[in-house]
């Protein structure tokens, strides 16, 4: 198309070039606060930006947060969350769109520490930092109490009093730490770190006293919540008055709802457990006069035996009982002799029975040749041999000169 038939016409660049110029020097539009339900959020990880809409019943703006405006909110935006953003309007030349550029954001209707708190509450509960099923046991009876917190404010004196008060006996470590503020988070670690390191306390409190939200929020930092889900050393944790709750409070292994609860928690009373000592005293004197009882009265059944009474009486029956077990064995002994002999008596004349020589007591003789073979058949022997005769009182030397054979 001829561009002189349209001396003014304008490219696409230009044209978004020019609505960018109009809209950035429009001084309203620089410092603008919009309401607005946030949807198609996303949080580009590699590079911290935010990128989302903001809508109402009747239209929506696409916005954009980088990085170094959200790192400065204290929660994360998710998809249905009413806020409040505040920057300036912009366009995009390429795009020919224009959005709002965020600097800062607000939760509509509810504080952003709130739902900073819910969040990482959402989160760790997520994790299993929350499980009953890990916490750990408190000592029944600890002899050193490791306590963070400050060693100026009326938390301090409150469990130094309770304690001194119930169990004397334990020795109480403070750790000081500020309790508030930015710095306070890593001076809470710190705390922790030392006892665990030096294992020089059975049991932990952490803690302070009441206050509101934001006097709390270093109590609902995320690594604070994981070093105490971390320790070995079973933690308390007592922040704040009764009503108030910190993540803190819920990865702990107990939560005291004051300071002077969390001592009562940490330590035993003396009294009760001098109570509890004299009643197991008194138990087991009980069950030790039973035992004696027993013991007493056997004893006194076993010295009326009369194995006791007369000790040679026992050692008569004893001598009674092996005379009368050995006649028993000799008289076995003896029949088990007879039986043997009858049985041999009676083998003896099985062999004999069997015996081929035996016949020859009976006037028979048995005829051997020179080689020692019994002669059984006259087809053993021919004329001229040797033989032997053998009867029951001798043998006779013979020759033999004829053989007939039976027809």
């Amino acid at each position: 198309m001829d561009n002189q038939k349209f001396p003014g016409s304008l490219t696409v660049t230009q044209l978004n070039e020019y609505i960018k110029h109009i809209i950035d020097h429009d001084i309203r539009l620089s410092d603008v606060y919009v309401k607005g339900e946030i949807s198609n959020f996303k949080n580009h990880y590699s590079t911290g930006h935010y990128y989302f809409t903001l809508k109402d019943e009747g239209g929506m703006v696409r916005a954009i947060m980088f990085r170094s405006a959200a790192g400065k909110i204290p929660f994360v935006p998710e998809d249905g969350m009413k806020v409040i953003a505040h920057g300036r309007v912009s366009a995009f030349v390429r795009d020919g769109q224009y959005q709002l550029y965020c600097d800062s954001m607000e939760p509509d209707g509810i504080g952003a520490l709130y739902i900073a708190f819910e969040q990482l509450k959402r989160k760790l509960e997520a994790e299993g930092l929350f499980d009953p099923a890990r916490k750990r046991p408190l000592p029944k009876i600890p002899s050193r109490v490791g306590i963070i917190t400050s060693a100026t404010g009326a938390a301090i004196r409150d469990m130094i009093n309770v304690c001194g008060r119930r169990f004397p006996y334990a020795k109480l470590v403070l750790f000081p730490s500020l309790v508030q503020g930015p710095d306070a988070p890593p001076q809470l670690i710190a705390g922790l770190r030392y006892f665990n390191e030096t294992r020089s306390a059975d049991v932990i409190i952490i803690g302070r006293g009441g206050g509101s939200i934001e006097d709390l929020w270093a109590f609902n930092n995320e690594e604070l919540a994981r070093e105490v889900a971390a320790s070995q050393i079973p933690v308390i944790s007592a922040v704040g008055h009764e009503t108030d709750f910190t993540i803190c409070d819920f990865v702990a292994d107990r939560r005291a709802p004051t300071p002077s609860a969390a001592a009562e928690l940490a330590v035993p009373d003396t009294g009760e457990l001098k109570r509890k000592i004299q009643n197991i005293v008194t138990r087991e004197a009980g069950v030790l006069q039973q035992i004696a009882a027993r013991h007493r009265e056997k004893l006194l059944l076993l010295s009326g035996s009369r194995v006791l009474q007369d000790p040679m009486a026992m050692i008569d029956d004893k001598k009674m009982q092996n005379a009368m077990l050995s006649e028993r064995l000799i008289r076995a002994e003896e029949r088990i002799r007879m039986q043997s002999r009858a049985a041999l008596q009676a083998e003896a004349g099985k062999l004999s029975a069997l015996n081929p020589l035996a016949v020859l007591s009976r006037g028979f003789s048995a005829v051997y040749r020179e080689d020692g073979v019994l002669v059984k058949s006259a087809e053993n022997v021919k004329p001229g041999d040797s033989i032997t005769i053998r009867t029951e009182d001798g043998e006779l030397d013979a020759s033999v000169t004829a053989v007939r054979l039976k027809q």
